[in-house]
Order: structure tokens, then C-alpha cells, then sequence
């Protein structure tokens, strides 16, 4: 069976449905309030155990009840949380979500709580977990420090790394070299390249940008419009599924790059992964909430071979 590692933030999300984003001072009637599990590097380690990866996390949660919560996702999704330690002054981490009942686009504050206390002897006592995985994912929502030690540990042992570089923020150009895929969206690959990535053209620039700084492969979302990918032996987009009306966006990336997890870590070529990553994210925006919308492998298997 494939292993993948996560190196990620579990969080609760609190979700709550307005016709706009309100502005400072203002209130607004909402339409609908939801408590759900989520967090980048929980939802892209359930995304890859849900298509049939064996998935270690590594993380740290409050001594609260939103623990529990993560604890049940995990044994419901099979998802290894031996290296998923507690902390016992600072809370589980939450998301503050404002999701648009009009387009279903979303705005985000992230409280990491616990996972703001992770140390680099957190990550050496899960070393043997990191060096023996298929593939290592990282997001940017644990402090950078932790997230380039972790790196460091998975490249110098030739796991494969794939960074998600979200929340959006630059990184150390020394970091690129370490990272076998990267899979900005559009406005994360923005923050990383100085210019806007909006057009056809200005996507292919950032990713052959990046792609000088050292990374193996880039993969720029593009939402609705699919992925695209500069690699050796592919370069384009690999369109986007709609699978029905679109309920919300939440969760949508961490569908794709848990599924591209999983799908490369079983050996899978990569414009063959993207597309199962695709499709993974297109079924994955037609139910409401993160980790709750996540498909699972009948699911995409079922899909894609409908699509041939």
C-alpha cells in the first residue's frame, strides 16, 4: 500500500453563510452555521487516506473537546495519529469561515492554538515515520522553521516532498530545491513570484519561475478551470471536473493535493495523479464543509471511468 506522511494543522471549522463579507463594525444576518473538522494538513491526510493511502499525521491538539473531534475523524478515515501529540495549555486550533451563499467562495481566519507549540523534537520523534513514506506533505500553516526541518528530513533521505504553500507567504529560496511538487493556486503563486497570475500566460510564467528556483514540478491550481502543470515531461492544464452545482469551495485544495498525494505515492504518473486530483476536488465542492465533503476512492474510480 502507498504510505504518505502529512505534516499539517488540524483545526475546527467554524462556518457561518452570508450573502457578502461584512465590513468592520457592520453585522450581517447569517444563513446557516456548521461546526465541522478541518485544517489544511488533516483534510489533505483524510483527502489521501479516503483514496486508499496508508496516512501517518503529524500534528498537535488542545486537551479540549475539538480534540475529540479530530480524534474521531482520524479513526473513521483510518489515519494513523501515533505522531499526533497533545498539549495541555493551549487549545485546539480553530477557522473562522464566512462562506458566500451567492458564488460559495469563502474567507478564512485560522487560530492554530496547540500546533503554534510544535518543536523540531516533535518532528525528530516522528523521523523514522517521515524517512519511510512514499511521499511527505507540508503545508504552510505550522510555523515555517518546523515546516523546513520536516523538509529537510524528508529530502535528505529522497522522500519525495509536496508543498503546499498556503496560507500564502514567501519562502526561503534555499527551500525550492527540497521540494519535489509544488501546488500554489493562483494567488499563492502571486505571493511567491511578485506579479500577478491571472492569464493563460502569466500561469506558465510563474511556474517556469518557480521551476528556476529549483522545484521538481509546479502545479498551479486554477479553481474551476482545472491545473496546471510545468514539469519534464508535461506541460498544460488539466481541466477541472464539474461534478454539479458548486455548495462551497471549502476543502477544495486539500481534496486536489491529497489526492495527488495518494496517486503519486502509488506510483501513478503525475498528469495521471493531477487528473485523479481533479476530479477528487470537483466532487469535492458539490457538499458543504471540508473534511466532510471529501469523496472517497469508489467514488473517483467511478467517476473517471465514466469520463474514459
Amino acid at each position: 500500500m502507498a504510505n504518505v506522511t502529512v505534516l499539517g494543522l488540524f483545526c475546527v471549522d467554524l462556518i457561518a453563510r452570508t450573502e457578502r463579507l461584512p465590513a468592520w463594525g457592520e453585522s450581517l444576518r447569517g444563513q446557516g452555521f456548521s461546526l465541522k473538522p478541518g485544517g489544511k494538513g488533516a483534510n489533505q491526510a483524510v483527502a489521501a487516506a479516503y483514496q486508499g493511502a496508508a496516512v501517518s499525521f503529524i500534528s498537535r491538539l488542545g486537551d479540549d473537546s475539538f480534540a475529540d473531534m479530530a480524534r474521531q475523524l482520524f479513526a473513521e478515515a483510518n489515519v494513523d495519529t501515533e505522531y499526533v501529540t497533545t498539549d495541555e495549555s493551549l487549545s485546539t486550533g480553530t477557522a473562522t469561515i464566512l462562506v458566500s451563499t451567492e458564488s460559495g467562495n469563502n474567507a478564512i481566519v485560522v487560530d492554530t492554538g496547540a500546533c503554534r507549540a510544535i518543536t523540531t523534537d516533535h518532528i525528530d520523534a516522528a523521523a523514522e515515520c517521515i524517512k519511510k513514506a512514499d511521499i511527505f506533505v507540508c503545508q504552510l500553516e505550522l510555523p515555517l522553521p518546523i515546516c523546513e526541518y520536516a523538509i529537510a528530513i524528508a529530502h535528505a533521505h529522497d522522500v519525495p516532498v509536496i508543498l503546499n504553500p498556503a496560507p500564502a507567504l514567501e519562502i526561503p529560496q534555499t527551500l525550492y530545491a527540497s521540494i519535489d511538487y509544488l501546488t500554489p493556486n493562483e494567488s499563492e503563486a502571486e505571493v511567491l513570484v511578485g506579479h500577478p497570475v491571472e492569464s493563460d500566460e502569466q500561469v506558465a510564467a510563474a511556474a517556469a519561475n518557480l521551476r528556476q528556483r529549483g522545484v521538481g514540478n509546479v502545479l498551479i491550481t486554477l479553481g474551476e478551470r482545472g491545473v496546471y502543470i510545468d514539469s519534464d515531461t508535461f506541460k498544460g492544464i488539466i481541466p477541472a471536473l464539474k461534478a454539479g452545482p458548486v455548495v462551497d469551495t471549502i476543502g477544495a485544495g486539500d481534496a486536489f493535493n491529497g489526492a495527488l498525494a495518494a496517486a503519486l505515492a502509488d506510483g501513478q504518473a503525475l498528469p495521471d495523479a493531477a487528473h485523479r486530483a481533479c476530479v477528487t476536488a470537483g466532487l469535492s465542492v458539490t457538499k458543504e464543509g471540508a473534511a466532510t465533503s471529501l469523496p472517497s476512492k469508489e467514488m473517483v474510480d467511478q467517476q473517471l471511468n465514466g469520463l474514459h
